[in-house]
């Protein structure tokens, strides 16, 4: 391959074929000017004639700096391709988060792909164009899903109008190096008759259309899988160098406090855990033996269900609104649990504590040592594998603000001390030394450094917030027409400013906002931590689980949390930073990656081309957050795939350890088993 060439798309504007091979790269040669016109810079300068194929240099401060791709005619035809691969380098010192956007025509869709660039690294954004291996013959609307064929949310690859390779915004100048394009996939995707489509989940819970390696068969299969594992978990026993928690158990001996905390030892942050020893967590959300699925207006999509009397009548149940997705506005929804009736055909009538044991068998074998959130009480009170609590309080939210799973709880107001004592004191952790610590709230919406100051001016006059943010301004100014000018407003006094219900201009009172946006993230945090200290003064707060990084939220919570945390769903974390200053022990509440070769229709929130490739991305990401000094622990989400039919929000991705016939995937437990027996020699650097 000549790597002054960059790879456009067919040279004469065509449609892929089907039967061609698999992987296609798509050349123009940057000599010819027929292929630079079709070739646009977006604040950014190209340098087409180096040895490593097209060099982009970004303008600072640029909203889309990048590249532009376009067709020789008017559109391209990937209807044939499964994806996309675009290959780049980063030349620079420091990461670079590069992104790739396809764009079609005909229904104004967009695909996108994204990667964490390591310095002088290479990788693959990969973008899916048709995500499944096929599709139905004619589009059939399927409700409750996040992911499938047909479901008019994905684009039209038969006209692609052009590509987009860009960094994210930054305030310098950044490059990239664009090796090759390809198109992988080619001709094999297949035609499904939509109108015998339906149903198609079996009696299993698994994909009744699909075949791939590991599908159950029949019920006779659960006992020879049963023996199979047996002797694999005999053969596979826990790390022989850890002590009874899953610490260091031949490294350095530290105090001894009966309680998991954390210290610095040897330039790296750590816990240590009760018995004095260096202690790395390795774990796995949502240890349970539940998987439901929505069954309202859709039962249909099942070849078979169960009568509500006899032995599978105890796997149907109800659950509320869920917070997005179709059944957002649905009061009562009816569930069933396959992954239950998959229990009881393998275990029998003492399936729960059978399954409990194996789960713990599990996690000691695949090298864990922490059963991570969401997991059953009945798994962790157990105490055979140390665990992390979680506690989900609501209390009345400030009114203006907004976020994925919800509105933003207001710290001011008195019943968010009262929510906050209320489940605490119904947490059954509380005092446990194997606990390492407890979790406030998932996923919060922090927003921008000014969103949340903003959401209290939106607010009606009696929310705690906004009161305490006009009593601020009222202290600063004092007379309104002060605050007018420098706002730019035209309130008559503070009465009317207590009135309104609009945010002000960002930019004249971003000084404003942003003081009374610190008061609310350093209110919540030190309320957090008051109340858990209160109840378990020698147990670790461990945050909040921030999803998206807002360095002033960051920030408040580094005077307050003994251990920062993240859900981080990247490729890498090996380049993760703190804000400037902050030295703290940070963990990874929720990571995965998924593949769609086996039988399900979403690969969750970080791809892989296969089962293989999600095993490698697993072996990287630890890696370099065993390497990082400031990570003490990454958590899995989570333990069982996601149903093919989709959870109450329409998740249905490949992101278990165990699919939902409880079986093992044995690609992604021999990679946990390779970072298992090497994890703390890795963390401590030997």
């Amino acid at each position: 391959m000549n790597l002054q060439k960059v790879m456009l798309g067919l040279a004469v504007g065509g449609a892929l074929a089907a039967g061609a091979a698999e992987s296609v790269a798509l050349v123009a040669d940057f000599a010819q000017p027929e292929a630079r016109a079709r070739i646009t810079a977006n604040a950014a300068t190209l340098a087409p004639d180096t040895a490593a194929g097209l060099r982009v240099t970004t303008h600072a401060n640029a909203k889309w700096p990048g590249v532009t791709f376009r067709p020789e005619r008017e559109t391209w035809d990937f209807s044939q391709a499964r994806k996309l691969l675009v290959h780049l380098r980063n030349p620079g010192d420091a990461p670079l988060e590069m992104h790739v956007r396809v764009d079609d025509a005909k229904r104004d869709q967009v695909a996108h792909g994204s990667s964490n660039l390591a310095p002088h690294g290479t990788d693959v954004v990969e973008v899916r164009l048709n995500p499944l291996p096929f599709r139905l013959s004619h589009p059939l609307k399927l409700i409750g899903l996040r992911g499938g064929p047909s479901t008019g949310e994905e684009m039209d690859a038969a006209h692609i109008k052009r590509l987009i390779v860009f960094p994210a915004k930054s305030p310098k100048s950044q490059a990239f190096e664009l090796l090759r394009i390809e198109a992988v996939g080619l001709g094999t995707i297949s035609t499904l008759d939509a109108g015998k489509f339906l149903p198609f989940v079996d009696e299993f819970g698994q994909f009744k259309h699909g075949e791939w390696p590991g599908k159950l068969r029949g019920a006779e299969d659960f006992a020879a899988r049963l023996k199979a594992e047996d002797a694999d978990l005999a053969a596979h026993p826990a790390p022989a160098d850890r002590d009874a928690y899953g610490g260091w158990a031949a490294g350095p001996q530290l105090e001894a406090t009966g309680f998991f905390r954390t210290a610095r030892h040897a330039g790296r942050w750590w816990l240590v855990d009760p018995d004095g020893r260096l202690f790395w967590s390795q774990g796995m959300d949502c240890v349970r033996s539940s998987m439901e699925t929505p069954l309202t207006d859709r039962t249909n999509y099942f070849a078979w269900l169960p009568p509500r009397s006899g032995d599978f009548g105890q796997f149907y149940s109800k659950r509320g609104r869920a917070p997005v997705g179709y059944y957002k506005e649905s009061a009562h929804v009816e569930m069933f649990n396959f992954v239950g009736a998959n229990l009881l055909r393998k275990y029998g009538a003492d399936w729960r504590e059978l399954d409990v044991d194996r789960a713990h068998r599990r996690l000691a074998s695949w090298g864990y040592n922490t059963v991570g959130n969401w997991s059953d009480w009945g798994v962790v009170s157990k105490r055979r594998t140390p665990y992390v609590s979680t506690i989900s309080a609501w209390s009345p939210p400030i009114a203006g603000s907004k976020g994925y799973w919800g509105q933003f709880p207001d710290p001011f107001h008195p019943e968010f001390v009262q929510a906050l004592r209320k489940a605490l004191a119904k947490d059954k952790a509380v005092g446990d030394k194997w606990c390492l610590g407890v979790f406030i709230h998932n996923e919060l919406g922090w927003g921008t450094d000014t969103s949340l100051a903003e959401a209290a001016l939106q607010s009606p006059a009696d929310q705690p917030a906004k009161r305490e943010f006009i009593a601020d301004l009222e202290k600063k100014y004092g007379d309104i027409q002060k605050l007018n000018a420098a706002w730019g407003a035209k309130h008559a006094s503070w009465d009317a400013l207590r009135a309104a219900q609009a945010a002000p201009d960002a930019k004249r009172a971003q000084d404003d906002l942003t003081a009374f946006y610190t008061r609310i993230a350093g209110k919540y945090f030190e309320v957090c931590r008051a109340e858990v200290k209160r109840v378990a003064p020698r147990q670790l707060y461990l945050g909040c689980r921030f999803a998206w990084k807002n360095e002033r939220a960051i920030r408040a919570a580094a005077q307050f949390c003994d251990v920062i945390s993240f859900n981080r769903y990247d490729y890498s974390v090996a380049h993760d930073k703190l804000p400037a200053g902050v030295d703290l022990p940070m963990i990874i509440g929720e990571f995965h990656f998924g593949a769609l070769d086996r039988g399900l229709f979403h690969t969750g929130l970080k791809a892989t081309k296969s089962q293989d490739d999600r095993a490698a991305k697993y072996r990287a990401y630890l890696e370099g957050a065993l390497r990082h000094p400031n990570f003490v622990g990454a958590h899995w989400f989570e333990y069982r795939d996601q149903l093919v039919s989709g959870r109450f929000d329409g998740e249905n991705y490949q992101i278990g350890f165990v699919d939902v016939c409880d079986n093992p995937y044995p690609e992604t437990v021999a990679a946990a088993r390779e970072i298992g027996a090497k994890l703390y020699t890795l963390r401590s650097g030997k």
